[in-house]
């Protein structure tokens, strides 16, 4: 089992629980190593001294606060721990909050929340489901290896989470940062709204993670072995063209009945339980023609059809085509 990154307690009103914090996240990103163009050379860097030159060890490393005009405070790591000694040690729920009125923007990383031991399970729990309950975000400040976070926990099954945020100050305005936003001189018809709205609905699916697979990650793998066995890869389509202003009404219509048309991957459409396999031959399911890239492509992941995520969405309608005739 994982150790947990953070001990103390946690609060809301006089209920107090010890608990602990562990990582909810790992990265599988694909990382390379800097080498040298021509000679294959590992690039490493070193912790120098600018002004002898020599490398310095990192316990020999302090923090200092630039002064300006080459002047610095030093700051040992212990100094910052001091000056907030309780605080380190204590997540107080200042208040809770309705979970929609978060915007995304300010969530940074996510830590799963575990009482520290049987005996805190009860008081763990009902704290909990009263937040499951009330669909509600406990808010609270806490300190962690010298920096001060704003949190936000809520319920899972079975699990409390918590949440780092950004400041207020930390968050641009997009108005500061976009030149281009739409004003109230942007006007859609009631026409447009209620079809695009039609569009969403029809495409509204319930969330399910499992569904959705990082395929650049596995375009990278498949470069590294194309390149090792002296291959080439295809490159992906570009993206299509913007939709004209004119033609966004039929558009939209188009879209719609495109997806009535392959029965509609919504809520309205028939599901099928997960995990559960599909009793349908492949002569009897609908045209993959009709299918977006992303569904082309975990049906393709199903069928386990090699080089599939190089295929552009043609070649995966192409592919399937083939899987199906030769079944």
């Amino acid at each position: 089992m994982a150790r947990s990154i953070w001990s103390g307690v946690l609060t809301f009103g006089l209920v107090t629980v010890p608990v602990g914090l562990f990582t909810a996240t790992e990265d599988h990103t694909v990382h390379f190593h800097q080498l040298e163009r021509g000679t294959g050379d590992r690039i490493r860097y070193k912790r120098i001294n600018e002004r002898t030159g020599e490398e310095v060890d990192s316990r020999d490393i302090v923090k200092g606060y630039d002064l300006g005009d080459g002047e610095y405070v030093v700051i040992e790591p212990e100094e910052l721990d001091e000056i907030a000694p309780g605080k380190s040690k204590v997540v107080d729920m200042a208040g809770f909050v309705d979970l929609g009125q978060i915007e995304p923007v300010y969530f940074d990383r996510t830590y799963y929340v575990a009482p520290r031991g049987k005996e805190y399970l009860k008081v763990y729990e009902l704290l909990r489901a009263a937040l499951e309950q009330a669909n509600k975000a406990g808010i609270a400040t806490f300190t962690m290896r010298g920096k001060q976070y704003l949190t936000a926990l809520r319920a899972q099954e079975n699990v409390l989470v918590m949440h780092t945020m950004r400041w207020a100050d930390e968050v641009r305005d997009p108005r500061d940062e976009v030149e281009n936003l739409p004003d109230r001189r942007q006007k859609v018809t009631s026409g447009e709204l209620r079809t695009a709205r039609q569009l969403i609905d029809a495409l509204t699916v319930d969330w399910n993670p499992e569904d959705y697979q990082d395929t650049f990650e596995e375009r990278v793998k498949e470069l590294v072995e194309a390149k090792r066995e002296g291959k080439e890869i295809v490159g992906e389509a570009g993206p299509p063209e913007a939709t004209n202003v004119i033609d966004l009404m039929s558009a939209l219509k188009q879209s719609v009945e495109r997806n009535r048309a392959k029965g509609g991957t919504g809520k309205s459409a028939t599901k099928k339980g997960r995990g559960e396999q599909s009793q349908e031959s492949e002569s009897e399911q609908e045209d993959v023609s009709a299918l977006t890239k992303s569904e082309l492509y975990r049906r393709a992941t199903d069928a386990k059809i090699p080089g599939r995520s190089k295929m552009t969405r043609e070649q995966l309608v192409e592919a399937l085509g083939k899987r199906r005739a030769a079944a």
